[in-house]
């Protein structure tokens, strides 16, 4: 078949399957939404002890003090308010996400407490949020490839990194229980860099383009019902 057939059938084909172009924003959101429904219950009073009911809707003492404290925590100003408003944008935010409901306008304060996270929480960790053990599998290796010196360094921590796996491994195998303590997946170094906040970021950037789906979110039947209106009342 010569090329001036293939791009005929590759289109016609394109057109029949955009139907589903929806898929990927629903597949964005259903990722996207437990993780913000349950960051953002977490930081609630919800299970703390409080005297008046109206604290139920504040950030728990805990987490605002973590915002506040510049030792062990954000060291962020306003700890009470920014917790208050980080809790209640990923709570609500997620539930609103996992309805495809004001998908794009959600997406706006999401993806500014991404970037929070990532500033304040993970930058100083680096990139990855589990730490590569193997130097030759580690996507730095693609960086050192381009000369860029910051992957130079990642490869070597992934180096000596996998170094105290392994013996963290050979002592489980002489003084653990490994057949337990194994049975829910080997144990891996936790980085905590900004790996998954950027990640999120860049998946609520996709939904504040393409907004929650055709078909799949209930934004598309609110403005096809809205623009059925519109039109019914225009040949009225």
């Amino acid at each position: 078949m010569s090329s001036t057939h293939l791009l005929p059938l590759y289109q016609r084909i394109l057109t029949k399957l955009q139907f589903l172009d929806g898929l990927p924003s629903l597949f964005i959101r259903l990722i996207l939404a437990p993780v913000m429904i349950i960051a953002g219950f977490n930081k609630l009073a919800l299970s703390g002890d409080v005297t008046h009911f109206y604290q139920y809707f504040l950030a728990s003492d805990d987490i605002v003090a973590w915002f506040g404290n510049s030792e062990w925590g954000l060291g962020l100003p306003m700890p009470s308010v920014l917790s208050f408003l980080a809790a209640w944008t990923e709570f609500l935010g997620g539930i609103l996400l996992l309805f495809g409901l004001f998908t794009r306008l959600v997406a706006i304060p999401l993806m500014i407490t991404m970037l929070v996270a990532a500033t304040t929480v993970h930058a100083s960790n680096g990139w990855f949020a589990v730490t590569p053990t193997d130097a030759s599998t580690s996507p730095a290796r693609v960086l050192s490839w381009l000369a860029i010196p910051a992957s130079e360094a990642s490869l070597i921590n992934s180096k000596e990194a996998g170094e105290r796996l392994t013996k963290m491994r050979e002592l489980l195998e002489i003084h653990g229980y490994t057949e337990y303590l194994y049975a829910k997946g080997k144990p891996v170094i936790l980085n905590n860099g900004i790996e998954f906040s950027a990640l999120y970021f860049v998946m609520l950037l996709s939904l504040f383009f393409s907004g929650g789906g055709r078909y799949f979110s209930l934004d598309y039947w609110l403005v096809r019902n809205r623009t059925k209106l519109f039109i019914a009342s225009e040949y009225k």
